[in-house]
C-alpha cells in the first residue's frame, strides 16, 4: 500500500476485492493527502511502514495540526518503521525497488526506481505535464527541478511512472512536453 492518505475503508475494500496480501505500507512523503491514513491502517493491517526520509518528519508529526485546514478529520500523526535513504531498497511482493531522495516537493519525497521493470513511482516529485507544488512548507522549486534533472531523467526515456495524482506517464513523454523539463541540464 502506497500513500493511504485517507478512505481506509475504500482501501480495505479494494485490498479485499484483489484479493492481496499487504506486508507493508510505503510512504512517498509525508503530506496530509500521502499520510493521513497511514497509522490507523499500520494498526488494522498490522504491518509496517516504511519511508519517506527522515526530513519529512516535521509533516508527519503534525498530521493532526494539519488535517482541519485541507478538511480532514481523523488524521494520526505517524512516524514510520524505517525512513529511507538515497541507495536503500524496498521490496513488494518479488519486486525491488531503488530508492531515490528526491526533495524539492517536500523535503523529504522519495521515488521508489524498479529497473527491471523500468517503472517508477513519484509521489508528487513528476506529474503528467507538470511537477509538484513547491509553495508548501519546506518546499523548494530550484531543488525539485534538480532532484528530477539528477535523479529521475538519468533512469532513461523508456521508464514508465506512477504519480501520486492524475495519469501515468513515462520520462520520454514528459521531456519532450512538460513545459516544467524544458531545459533542464541532465
Amino acid at each position: 500500500m502506497i500513500d493511504p492518505g485517507g478512505d481506509l475503508e475504500r482501501i480495505e475494500q479494494a485490498i479485499a476485492e484483489m484479493k492481496v496480501t499487504v506486508d507493508k505500507i510505503l510512504l512517498t512523503h509525508g503530506h496530509i493527502d500521502h499520510a493521513a491514513g497511514a497509522d490507523e491502517l499500520r494498526q488494522r493491517l498490522g504491518v509496517p511502514i516504511e519511508g519517506p526520509h527522515r526530513a519529512d518528519i516535521f509533516l508527519l508529526e503534525h498530521l493532526v495540526a494539519t488535517g482541519p485546514s485541507y478538511g480532514i478529520i481523523g488524521a494520526r500523526n505517524v512516524v514510520p518503521d524505517r525512513w529511507l535513504n538515497e541507495g536503500d531498497q524496498v521490496s513488494v511482493g518479488t519486486m525491488t525497488f531503488d530508492v531515490l531522495h528526491c526533495p524539492g516537493h517536500s523535503p523529504g519525497s522519495v521515488v521508489f526506481a524498479n529497473a527491471e521493470q523500468r517503472f517508477a513511482i513519484v509521489g508528487d516529485v513528476l506529474f503528467r505535464g507538470s511537477i509538484g507544488r513547491t509553495d508548501l512548507p519546506g518546499g523548494d522549486h530550484q531543488q525539485l527541478l534538480d532532484s528530477i534533472a539528477k535523479k529521475l531523467l538519468p533512469l532513461g526515456d523508456d521508464f514508465g511512472f506512477i504519480c501520486g495524482h492524475g495519469p501515468s506517464s513515462n520520462l520520454a513523454h514528459e521531456r519532450a512536453t512538460n513545459p516544467f523539463l524544458q531545459d533542464l541540464d541532465t
